[in-house]
């Protein structure tokens, strides 16, 4: 484990991520900084709190003296690769790392982590309950909503952690190890980030590089290009997707099943978890039934696959409310589905404009300004037995801090209506 006292580091970003990592050096009795870009009331706010907690946050900006004769720079998942902070660490050789990377070292319990374009936060959420169905104290963590640094402290070796993971948290590890290491599927996304979908599997990749012969690569045996890396990995391999025993159970559930089958779990656990799981927050969640029309917050489809399956997945004609910040996504490649499923599309956010563009001829149509309207809108263009999809497809950036925050939105203005 890793010590961090008297180290002097400093945190870059004070989102959720980097807010539990600035808290967690603290508690490790480190020299912590925080240097963050923006500045609001609820920055500001923040910020004295952790005055008080004696760490130093600097907003507004990123002065190079923050990084200068530190010895070590911790990056919250959002912020890139060319950020001045990392090019100046870079200039100054200065070590940077994830916060993924920093709670890993010094966590002693077991970890599961899952990666891949979509399906992680359902996969990790099963994981995590099966794990706690057979008698293991376990912990749900990452990307998916609670960081890691926020309760590493708490855990002991005989724990778990279910954790999911982003390839832009993968980007800055060195050391990270998971013992059992997913990659569920590989889609184009990420456009803003990434030059292409190789760079983009070259992130997602890292997450098994320091693995060695007793941890386990979980791989989806339906993607061919996740299937190739099996011949690199440095663990041993297990694939899900093709397995007929597992042909009555969606692709999560079958991944689950592998990393229940690698850590030794009993497969009549899963099948229990599976009988009684609800699902998660943000991910086709049922709203309400209002006027016969069934309302779904779909929140947490960021991109353009996540839509697809959630279309594929409603059998009523649909009512879809979406936009938000693009990332560059090729709208046109979804405009068959769309027109075979979609009786009218709201589009509001950064994106309309050019969802509108690509759509346009193929299904009818409205622009708005708010998001309060695009929901007013969606509901008097629903009929009874339709379904109103909030599905956006797009970052929730624009408008919202995450697709928490606008997920919750959607689901208080729908139940505000009368």
């Amino acid at each position: 484990m890793i010590s961090y006292r008297d180290k002097k580091v400093t945190v870059v970003g004070l989102a959720r991520s980097g807010l539990a990592a600035a808290r967690l050096l603290k508690k490790l009795e480190a020299d912590v900084t925080v240097t963050e870009a923006k500045r609001s009331g609820q920055l500001e706010r923040l910020a004295r709190d952790l005055g008080q907690e004696g760490i130093t946050v600097e907003l507004g900006g990123h002065n190079r003296a923050t990084v200068l004769g530190r010895d070590l720079l911790v990056l919250s998942p959002g912020v890139r690769q060319d950020a001045l902070p990392v090019v100046w660490a870079a200039e100054e050789h200065i070590e940077v790392i994830s916060e993924l990377e920093l709670a890993a070292s010094v966590c002693p319990a077991t970890i599961v982590a899952i990666t891949g374009t979509n399906g992680k936060t359902t996969t990790t959420t099963l994981v995590g309950e099966i794990l706690k169905a057979s008698g293991r104290k376990a912990f749900v963590l990452g990307n998916i909503g609670t960081p890691f640094c926020a309760h590493v402290l708490e855990m002991k070796k005989d724990d778990a952690v279910s954790l999911e993971v982003s390839s832009f948290q993968l980007e800055t590890i060195h050391a990270f190890h998971p013992h059992v290491a997913v990659i569920l599927n590989l889609t184009l996304d990420h456009l803003d980030r990434y030059r292409d979908v190789a760079e983009y599997l070259e992130a997602k990749k890292r997450i098994y590089m320091n693995q060695g012969r007793g941890d386990w690569l979980v791989l989806n045996e339906t993607d061919e290009a996740l299937k190739a890396l099996a011949d690199g990995s440095p663990a041993r391999v297990l694939f899900f997707g093709k397995n007929p025993q597992d042909a009555d159970f969606n692709q999560n559930e079958q991944a689950a099943l592998a990393v229940a089958a690698a850590l030794g779990l009993d497969r009549r656990v899963c099948l229990e978890v599976f009988k009684n799981f609800k699902g998660v927050e943000h991910r086709m969640e049922f709203v309400r039934v209002l006027d016969g029309a069934e309302y779904l917050n779909d929140s947490k489809a960021t991109n353009i696959d996540s839509t697809i399956w959630a279309l594929r997945n409603v059998k009523k004609p649909v009512v879809l409310i979406a936009g938000g910040r693009d990332k560059g996504s090729d709208f046109k490649s979804i405009a068959d589905l769309v027109r075979q499923k979609v009786k009218f599309v709201v589009l509001v956010g950064e994106a309309s404009d050019r969802i509108a563009s690509a759509w346009r001829s193929i299904v009818p149509l409205e622009q708005v300004a708010t998001f309060a309207q695009a929901v007013q809108s969606a509901r008097q263009h629903a009929r009874a037995g339709d379904c109103v999809l909030f599905s956006p497809m797009c970052k929730s950036f624009d408008m919202f801090t995450d697709y928490e925050h606008r997920g919750r939105t959607f689901k208080e203005i729908v139940g505000r209506l009368k």
